[in-house]
């Protein structure tokens, strides 16, 4: 153990006075793998970064949740001709679930109204995200409130002139002051705060609530009623704990077919969207986008283990009477291999730490450029970087320290001389 101890350390020497020596032809080598490192890891972790935003901006919503609609959230095969003569779903639907699902734990039913202005006396902000839901919303989603109540069932039956705002628009308009019972004006009508929603910040998706307003479902009914192709209605539910997904989608697809009078035999006229199908379908996505930029940098890496070998096959001629030396001292041919290999790996990770050094720097100015996106250098991409790096420099000395290892000490010497 001891001896490899020393190997180590001799080899790392020999590396350092490598870079010390020849710093033009080492720059020139460890380029390829400083690049190489880099472009892997810099993909590495923009997918990453990629990927837990999106799951932030729907980690609201429970992966269990269910999204019933006329539209689905991922590739369909049923042809688009067919899908626009699907129906909407209806406020009647949503109710029939709520009273046929016992393993519901809430139901709840949304409209996708259109954008608007909110006035609050002389102060108006423009192109408000109006949320418009029924009262179980708030058990599905996992809102905060800093101020106030969400409506109750009460209102959102009779759909009650109520509102509840994002912080971003509360302090657009109300600044400091407290807006609860504050009334408002909004498509028209006078609406009352009732409530005032965490702060959330922005994200990547745009799915920030500090933006957005609710109101009940069917306040934005009486204004825009439900015809097709206008609200865009959903009907979103979540199944108890411990409940048997599976089963659960297949009772949800039963009641819909039954309620619409579906014949057995023809296919749906309705989506059931699953959060679950979905970051299942950004985790293949992301995957993809990885194995692409994996690729391509490969090449980069491939180019830099030429120039590991290079500075290699030169290190082992310039200390040929060395090796020569070490072997009629007694040293074995695997010192001498094991020594080279250390080299060789050693300047690898020197050259893949550069790279990740440079991924470092890059994610920090991307973050400030960038907003409340935020990119991400985990452990296990530095930890993956490191080991790719070794590896290559193991990949790369290999030749080079087997021809060290093989030479004759007698010739090596006269070589050398």
């Amino acid at each position: 153990m001891l001896i490899y101890l020393r190997v180590l350390r001799e080899s790392f020497i020999f590396a350092i006075n490598a870079l010390k020596n020849n710093k033009l032809r080492t720059f020139l080598s460890l380029l390829g793998v400083t690049i190489g490192i880099f472009s892997i890891i810099a993909v590495l972790a923009a997918v990453d970064s990629l990927k837990k935003e999106i799951e932030g901006s729907i980690s609201a919503l429970d992966n269990s949740t269910v999204i019933l609609m006329r539209f689905s959230f991922g590739p369909t095969d049923v042809p688009r001709w067919k899908r626009e003569q699907f129906p909407d779903m209806s406020y009647e639907e949503y109710q029939h679930l709520k009273r046929t699902l016992p393993d519901a734990e809430a139901v709840s039913f949304g409209l996708g109204v259109p954008s608007a202005s909110i006035k609050y006396q002389e102060v108006t902000t423009a192109g408000v995200d109006i949320g418009a839901v029924t009262s179980e919303y708030y058990d599905i989603e996992a809102m905060e409130l800093s101020n106030g109540r969400f409506f109750n069932e009460s209102e959102s039956v009779s759909g009650a002139p109520v509102i509840i705002l994002g912080s971003e628009i509360k302090d657009n308009l109300f600044g400091d002051s407290n807006p609860i019972g504050k009334e408002l004006r909004l498509y028209g009508q006078r609406v009352t705060v009732i409530g005032v929603l965490e702060k959330q910040g922005q994200s990547l998706m745009g799915s920030s609530r500090d933006g957005q307003a609710f109101v009940p479902a069917n306040f934005a009914r009486r204004i825009f009623g439900t015809k097709k192709g206008t609200v865009y209605p959903q009907i979103v539910l979540k199944p108890k704990p411990d409940v048997d997904y599976d089963e659960f989608i297949a009772t949800i697809e039963q009641q819909m077919r039954n309620v619409r009078g579906i014949k057995p035999g023809d296919d749906n006229n309705f989506f059931v969207n699953q959060i679950k199908g979905f970051t299942d379908f950004i985790d293949n996505i992301t995957g993809q986008l990885n194995v692409i930029g994996l690729v391509i940098s490969g090449f980069s890496l491939l180019v830099g283990g030429f120039g590991i070998a290079n500075i290699m096959f030169v290190s082992v001629k310039e200390r040929t009477n060395l090796i020569g030396i070490q072997k009629s001292l007694g040293a074995k041919n695997k010192f001498i291999l094991s020594q080279f290999l250390f080299e060789a790996v050693i300047l690898a990770v020197i050259g893949g730490l550069v790279g990740l050094f440079l991924v470092w720097i890059v994610s920090l100015v991307a973050s400030q450029f960038t907003g409340d996106f935020e990119f991400v250098l985990s452990p296990f991409n530095i930890f993956i970087g490191t080991l790719v790096s070794a590896i290559i420099g193991l990949i790369s000395g290999i030749i080079p320290a087997i021809s060290a290892s093989k030479l004759d000490p007698v010739e090596a010497i006269r070589t050398g001389m």
